[in-house]
């Protein structure tokens, strides 16, 4: 059973289009996985589904909630972490989840239980009184979670978790998430742009310049890229060029004094191979292909390249909204 539903979604702010005919479903326990750059449409969209920002065209329901009708009943099913910390500072951890309990009219009787599971669960519980100004970056965004997650919503949304972290921290993070899906049997909607945290989604759609440009699971969209990538160091490229021709009708090519070819299951084709050019190569080695490889693919250009014009030119302009 879907759990968000979206069809044709559209945003504009005046000349740029910031989400183009966006179509998608997410089911229900499901961790879905929005991937692109800065700037790609990401959190555009989640912010139009969480209810913060209006769709110009398209209609979206949110556990079985429209948007634009029923905003209040869209907010009330869903927990949103943003990319920013929006925790108080000057509060303690426990009067910032105390205050969002109360938001969502969370029952006073109730308060204190789910306060301290939802603090264990990111284990802060020893910091409950302290202030979020003492926490790390890690701690705060743990704290994010957890307050996320006190009124028991239906979806989560997540906007970069693990924005600025260290990878450490970034993998505790990602194991609270994986528990939090088990556990309180809730349908994790995330954007990122780090390739390695896609891998943790069940499906992931690829949005650049505000379209989705591919959606699937991550194994199916690596299939897209091709096979297995094998790279060989040899002096002599030109004969070791000739010999993986004659002998197994590939063409390797060269690119920066290397040879490379691609295979399928390139860990059975590498005993062969190696054993076809003894002596002849200095070095083999084997590479599976990469989300970034599909992001390549499909765009043409590194979802590194975080500096894309169209969000420069959006932040400009709700710039220029805010100072009237």
């Amino acid at each position: 059973m879907n759990i968000i539903t979206v069809a044709k979604l559209q945003k504009k702010y005046k000349s740029l289009t910031a989400v183009e005919d966006v179509t998608l479903e997410v089911g229900e326990k499901e961790i879905f996985g929005f991937l692109g750059p800065n700037g790609a449409g990401k959190s555009t969209t989640i912010k139009i589904l969480a209810t913060l920002v209006k769709p110009t065209s398209g209609t979206a329901f949110v556990g079985g909630f429209e948007i634009v009708r029923q905003p209040h009943l869209v907010r009330q099913s869903i927990g949103l972490v943003f990319q920013e910390t929006t925790l108080d500072e000057r509060l303690t951890a426990g009067e910032n989840l105390y205050f969002h309990g109360m938001l969502y009219n969370l029952e006073r009787s109730a308060m204190a239980g789910r306060m301290a599971e939802v603090l264990a669960m990111v284990e802060l519980t020893d910091r409950k009184n302290a202030l979020v100004k003492t926490f790390s970056g890690g701690m705060k965004r743990r704290l994010e979670i957890a307050r996320g997650l006190i009124h028991y919503p239906r979806v989560l949304f997540l906007d970069e978790p693990t924005i600025g972290l260290d990878p450490q921290t970034r993998n505790r993070i990602w194991d609270y998430i994986h528990h939090l899906r088990l556990r309180e049997n809730i349908t994790i909607f995330m954007t990122t742009h780090y390739m390695d945290e896609a891998e943790n989604c069940d499906r992931i759609a690829i949005i650049d310049h505000g379209s989705i440009v591919a959606l699937d699971t991550p194994a199916n969209l690596k299939k897209m890229v091709g096979g297995d990538l094998i790279t060989l160091l040899a002096p002599n490229r030109s004969e070791v060029k000739r010999i993986i021709q004659e002998t197994f009708g590939l063409a390797a090519v060269e690119s920066e004094e290397q040879l490379q070819l691609e295979v399928e299951s390139g860990e059975s084709f590498i005993p062969s191979l190696a054993g076809r050019l003894n002596g002849l190569i200095s070095s083999i080695s084997l590479r599976k292909p990469t989300l970034d490889d599909v992001f390549i693919k499909l765009t043409g250009r590194d979802i590194r390249e975080e500096a894309a014009d169209n969000w420069g030119m959006m932040r400009a302009h709700m710039r220029g909204r805010n100072r009237k």
